[in-house]
Parts: structure tokens; C-alpha cells; sequence
């Protein structure tokens, strides 16, 4: 839908804003309202400052971050005496955080209290939702970033924020068009969301089902395959039943499992530096060979510390099992304890088939549920090891990985195209929300469309409007 501009426009010396609508009043928001801190008693952790039955909700930066516009609940509360010594809030009022998420605006609808990493705005009359909007398009932060980087904001940056301010009434009229279009936009990347974990499901379900039960009869058969094999126990409460030919030996009668180099100061420097890999360089069938860092790893250590094309990596830690296999542009990377470096020890066996299973693996849980769930998971070289995963013969285990490579091609194309969809709704909602609070678009004539319960809190706003000049 296009909208047109206001009549007429006059300009400011804003460079983010530029021209505002010509009844709109040009100032800096310390003067329409002071902008103060909160507070927060100390030491924080005390814990006779919360109490769970406490009247005010307390907010920290996380509970803002996973807010959207309101903030409804919060994790924690104060008791009376942690109240006292911090910044009480009534619901409906605006705040702003001014550290960790920095620039995160919110209105809260419940009772809260909050610390001094927020600013707030006690004299603020307009209409709360049109100055949300006002920081949730971003605009009013350009120039105010640190060195022209990272944003620095304090209760003087914020006030100095010069912006234009529309009649109470005009921004109510703002507001509610806001709500109602960013809210057609947000079901519609609601929607493409659900879609995308429909289809991660979908695939996930399609990994796990062909590693371990092997390929659907259409592809068993133009692979000139068993289209029906028959089914035995596996013997592993875990994985079932598998195909009456499959085995399921040792993972190390297969593969050579072998943990990388332990870093200390004395390897970071030497006459033989290598890039090496850490657990954050290795994602799901991607790896990192950027801004490496490096290693000493002589000679007599090359072939035992680097890894080699179609070698499988395998995370150790963190995401437990994450794998990637190498491909030429890693081939002679270094590679740190935390990752484990698969790799075949006969013609037999296909890493691209074990990075498949690896993953129906890591999805299912295996590796966690046999740990100490009350410890960080860690595959040890010990355990990894010992299991036992399914071995289709190497002809099979070929056409399993490349059908599943076609497969999931297919629906990681389909997940990509729905993420940029995804990201140009952003865009556009970004978009929307700042020409209409910078008067760039006029939407006025929404407020004819408005219920007849938003035309009664018009006229509340007309008259409060009148009374406070």
C-alpha cells in the first residue's frame, strides 16, 4: 500500500530527520520530558532486597531483551526494602535500556522496578506507544555511537535526542496505525518462522529415518537397492531396529578418532605457526577458515595435528557432535582438543554418510542422555569410541549421503528463501514505523478506520491535550 506525504513540510537541522509535517513541534525530548536513571540497591545479590510474593516485578536487562513492546512478567521481585532503594514504575510507563541491549525500548504493564542500566521518562503526557515506536525504529540513535561505533547512551544523549512531536491526538491516530500494520507484519513472519521449523523437522525427520532404516523404496530402487529389507534388533536401546544386513561395529573398527593439540602460551609462538580450528569454527556441515588463530605445530607433529579433505571434525564440546567435513579449502588446518578428527581406516566407510549420522545423533540426544546431566556434555575420544552406530555397506552408505545431500539441498533452499522473505518483512516494518513517526508518510486518514472505543480515547487525549496547554 502506498501512502502519501503530509501537505506541507518544514526543515529541520536534524540529519536523521530532515523535513517534519509543518504543525509538528521540532525539540529535544529533555523538553518534554526529564529523562532519569533507575536505581538499584546493593550489593544486588542481597537476598532480603526480593521477595517472590513482592508487589514489583524487577527487571533486568535479559527480561527486556525477551520482551517485545510490553514487558508482562519478569523472573524476580522486590521486597519492600528492595524497592525503596530503586526506581519504582506504574504500568504504561516507557523505559529504555542504556545497557547490554542497548537502545531497547519498553513499556511495562505490570508494576516493576528498574536499575540503572534503564532510563525513563516521568513527565512524558503523549501517547507512550509513539515514543516506543520513536526508538524502536533506531533512527534517533545515528550518530550518538561511540567513536562511530558502538552505541553510547546516558540520560544526556538521550534527552538531547531533537525529534518531531505531532498533537497528542495525531499521535494517537500514529500509534494505532503502527500497531495494526506491524502486527499484520508480525503474523506474517510468524507464519513463515513456523514454516521454517516445519521444514527443519522435516528434514531432521529425513536424516533420521534414512541412517538408520535406510532409503525410501523409490530411492532404494534407483539405487539398485532393497526396496523392502527386513528389520532386526539392533541390540542398542537407542537406535532399535535397523536392516537385517546392516552391522553395527565399534565406531573405532571404523575410523581412526583422534582429539587435537592442546593450546598453552608456549604453542601460540614458534617457527612453525599453523591456523588452527576451534569448537566455534566448526558448525553443521560449515567450517570456518577466517581470522584462524595460531598454532606451533612442528613438523613431526604435521600429520597427527592437522586435518586433510573429506576428513569428518567433530565437536567435543559445547553443541556435542557438531560436525562438518573438511573440503580443500581447510586441508592442512591445525586443530585444537576440542575437536575430534575422524577419518576412514579402510575404503569401506563414507564421512559424508557419519556426518549424517552424527546429526541424528546429536538431535536425538545420544550423546547427552549418557552423560551426567547435571555436568557441561563432553564427548571424550573414550566414549566416542566405543559407540556403536549403524554400518550399511559402502555402496549403501554412498547412496544414502547422496540422496540425503539432494534432499536436504532442496529444503535448505526453501529455508533460505523463506529467511530473506523473513528479513525484507523486517526491513519493511523498520521501514513503515520510521516514516510514520518521523512524518515522512501521513496517516491521519487511519484514524477514520478506528473503532469507535479508539475515537472515545481520541477525545480523551484532545482534552487532556487542551488542559495542559
Amino acid at each position: 500500500m502506498r501512502y502519501s506525504p503530509y501537505p506541507k513540510y518544514k526543515p529541520t537541522s536534524v540529519e536523521w530527520l530532515g523535513k517534519v509535517p509543518h504543525d509538528w513541534n521540532v525539540k529535544a525530548i529533555k523538553r518534554i520530558s526529564p529523562v532519569l536513571r533507575g536505581a538499584s540497591p546493593r550489593p544486588i545479590d542481597d537476598p532480603t532486597y526480593f521477595d517472590d510474593e513482592g508487589e514489583y516485578a524487577w527487571v533486568r536487562i535479559s527480561d527486556v531483551t525477551s520482551a517485545g513492546m510490553y514487558l508482562n512478567e519478569t523472573t524476580q521481585r522486590l521486597s519492600e526494602l528492595g524497592c525503596s532503594l530503586s526506581v519504582k514504575l506504574r504500568p504504561g510507563a516507557l523505559f529504555l535500556s542504556i545497557a547490554g541491549s542497548v537502545g531497547k525500548p519498553c513499556i511495562s504493564k505490570i508494576k516493576c522496578c528498574i536499575h540503572d542500566g534503564f532510563v525513563y521518562f516521568p513527565r512524558w503526557k503523549g501517547d507512550t506507544r509513539f515514543l516506543y515506536y520513536l526508538f524502536a525504529c533506531g533512527e534517533p540513535y545515528k550518530g550518538l555511537g561511540k567513536l562511530g561505533t558502538q552505541l553510547n547512551l546516558n540520560t544526556d544523549t538521550v534527552g538531547a535526542i531533537v525529534t518531531g512531536f505531532p498533537s497528542l491526538s495525531e499521535q494517537l491516530v500514529i500509534a494505532n496505525f503502527l500497531d495494526r500494520e506491524t502486527d499484520k507484519i508480525d503474523t506474517l513472519i510468524k507464519k513463515k518462522q513456523e514454516l521454517i521449523e516445519k521444514l527443519n523437522e522435516k528434514r531432521t525427520a529425513l536424516i533420521s529415518q534414512t541412517v538408520t532404516r535406510g532409503l525410501s523404496p523409490e530411492a532404494a530402487r534407483a539405487a539398485g537397492l532393497n526396496p523392502h529389507p527386513r528389520l532386526k534388533p539392533s541390540g542398542i536401546e537407542w537406535l532399535g531396529e535397523i536392516p537385517d544386513h546392516w552391522e553395527t561395529p565399534p565406531l573405532y573398527t571404523r575410523y581412526a578418532i583422534d582429539l587435537g593439540k592442546m593450546l598453552n602460551e608456549d604453542r601460540i609462538t614458534g617457527d612453525y605457526l599453523v591456523p588452527y580450528l576451534r569448537n566455534v569454527d566448526i558448525q553443521w556441515d560449515r567450517i570456518n577458515i577466517t581470522d584462524l588463530p595460531e598454532m606451533d605445530i612442528g613438523p613431526r607433529e604435521h600429520a597427527r595435528y592437522t586435518v586433510r579433505t573429506g576428513d569428518l571434525v567433530v565437536c567435543e564440546g559445547g553443541e556435542v557432535g557438531r560436525s562438518a567435513i573438511v573440503t580443500s579449502t581447510a586441508d592442512g588446518l591445525g586443530y585444537q582438543k576440542a575437536l575430534h578428527r575422524l577419518r576412514p581406516l579402510t575404503a569401506n566407510e563414507i564421512p559424508r554418510f557419519m556426518f549424517y549420522t552424527m546429526f541424528w545423533a546429536a538431535v536425538k540426544g545420544i550423546f547427552i542422555a549418557e552423560g551426567n546431566p547435571n555436568t557441561i556434555p563432553h564427548l571424550t575420544g573414550e566414549k566416542l569410541r566405543r559407540y556403536r552406530f549403524p554400518a550399511p555397506s559402502r555402496p549403501e552408505q554412498e547412496a544414502i549421503a547422496n540422496t540425503l545431500d539432494i534432499e536436504t539441498a532442496k529444503i535448505n533452499r526453501l529455508i533460505a528463501k523463506l529467511a530473506e522473505t523473513i528479513d525484507r518483512l523486517h526491513e519493511h516494518r523498520t521501514a513503515l514505523i520510521t516514516a510514520a513517526v518521523t512524518g515522512k508518510i501521513d496517516v491521519r486518514h487511519e484514524g477514520e478506520a478506528v473503532s469507535a472505543a479508539h475515537r472515545d480515547e481520541i477525545k480523551v487525549k484532545m482534552v487532556q491535550e487542551c488542559a495542559s496547554k
